[in-house]
């Protein structure tokens, strides 16, 4: 094993970063461009399951925690991670997508891979690749599949014990659906990609519920009824135990600020005294996820404790700058949007809103607009610089229909220094609509040399 935690060989090489990155990028991305089904036409897990054979199955080499959901699987998918490094586990996370780099999605103790070894592991999955896109007769591998597959092949150059993976998209026919993990986590499911996954919070259950496996552990964050049917319905035919979190596993919160949240909470192995550094009531449910998932695999009280209290997660209600307040947060959807306003109130001190939202086409914008119009003072409309970025236009048009002016700007440097001219000192700008705005935010904010805070 590599002295180096984010080191997975050493050797030579002809590739240089951006080569190694442009060949995982040449490959079909259903990040820039989402496919028009869900279907095995486009992500059929044979050709997977066939790289990853050729490949000496690392998948198969670690124990695995395997995390799917619309909203909170990143999140939880850290908290677990975290936790495993304080009770002395070697641990893989792998999520998506990034916020800066590309590196990000691939971390071994909480370190991002370094563009070395990224480089060495693309030279090494690349005749492996070739050869599955040119023998299969499955189709070709896209490039969540190829990420995926190096994720696992740096995981298991450097013998993690345990694999965090979060779901990309879906479960059911998702990349990262070729192991077999002891613990399948399903956080909270709301419609999203509707025209890939399905119409309804059921049918969304359906392919999120994909990942369970025979032999494992399921942990449910709360749901909807139509999803919790689903997802019961799923555990009694594969005959797996499922705990679900706000009924097997419940929590009380005791103080909250801009810093962070402490809670007491009561698990299988017994209660625990928590704090986490993430701000909104979800938080709590992610953590009371992952808490179920630590408990199953044998997670002693204490490491849970400290892992949760030292977990990073940015780009969620994060605080980038005060006088004014200065919030980043994703949220991309109705029931997300919901959650960011009742937190914004819940958490901070603030006269006036200016709201900064930038979406992908393919989101609900009008849900989105309907949760944010009532609670901001002033709207700006942009776009983020990433392939899917809606039109400002459209979304100046579902605030507009809630009475809203709306001003527009064309990036979002454009938008945050309009929203320094409305914003007092007593007010509050919050950034959202997707983590491409949010990671253009951030990029700005350091060049402005405006350090986070708190950091």
């Amino acid at each position: 094993m590599s002295p180096h935690p984010g080191r997975c060989y050493n050797g030579t090489t002809n590739m240089d970063y951006n080569s190694a990155l442009n060949y995982i990028l040449s490959f079909t991305d259903y990040e820039k461009t989402p496919a028009q089904s869900y279907s095995a036409a486009n992500f059929d897990l044979r050709r997977m399951h066939l790289l990853l054979e050729r490949l000496g199955n690392p998948h198969l080499r670690a124990r695995t925690i395997h995390i799917a959901g619309t909203k909170g699987k990143g999140s939880t998918a850290a908290m677990i991670a975290s936790a495993l490094r304080q009770a002395c586990y070697h641990v893989g996370l792998y999520t998506s997508p990034h916020l800066h780099t590309m590196r990000e999605r691939i971390q071994v103790n909480g370190e991002m891979i370094s563009e070395h070894d990224l480089i060495r592991l693309v030279e090494k999955l690349q005749p492996e690749v070739e050869a599955v896109n040119r023998t299969s007769g499955f189709g070709t591998l896209t490039t969540f599949e190829v990420l995926t597959a190096l994720a696992f092949a740096c995981f298991a150059e450097l013998k993690v014990d345990f694999m965090a993976l979060e779901v990309g998209l879906g479960g059911r026919l998702d990349a990262t659906n070729v192991v077999k993990p002891e613990v399948c986590v399903i956080t909270a499911i709301s419609l999203d990609h509707v025209d890939i996954l399905g119409h309804t919070v059921a049918e969304i259950a359906l392919q999120k519920a994909g990942i369970i496996k025979p032999g494992a552990v399921v942990i449910s964050s709360p749901q909807a009824p139509e999803a919790e049917t689903v997802i019961r319905a799923v555990c009694n035919e594969k005959r797996v135990k499922l705990i679900v979190a706000g009924k097997d596993i419940t929590w009380q919160r005791l103080s909250a600020g801009f810093t962070g949240q402490t809670f007491k909470l009561q698990g299988a192995a017994g209660a625990y005294d928590l704090t986490i550094p993430l701000l909104g009531s979800h938080q709590m449910e992610n953590a009371a996820v992952a808490v179920a998932a630590l408990e199953a695999v044998g997670v002693d009280g204490g490491s849970i404790a400290r892992g949760l209290a030292k977990v990073n997660w940015p780009g969620r209600l994060e605080v980038l700058g005060q006088r004014p307040w200065v919030i980043v947060d994703g949220a991309h959807n109705l029931d997300s949007a919901q959650r960011l306003a009742a937190a914004l109130k819940e958490y901070f001190n603030y006269k006036r809103l200016a709201l900064i939202v930038g979406m992908s086409y393919d989101k609900n914008i009008a849900g989105v607009a309907d949760a944010l119009a009532a609670v901001s003072d002033s709207v700006i409309a942009t776009r983020s610089r990433h392939p899917r970025a809606a039109d400002p236009k459209i979304i100046a048009s579902e605030f507009e229909r809630h009475g809203k002016a709306v001003s527009i700007a064309e990036s979002v440097p454009a938008a945050y220094e309009h929203a320094r001219t409305l914003a007092k000192a007593d007010d509050l700008i919050c950034a959202t609509g997707s983590l491409f705005v949010v990671a253009e935010m951030e990029e700005l904010l350091r060049n402005l040399h405006c350090d986070p805070y708190p950091r």
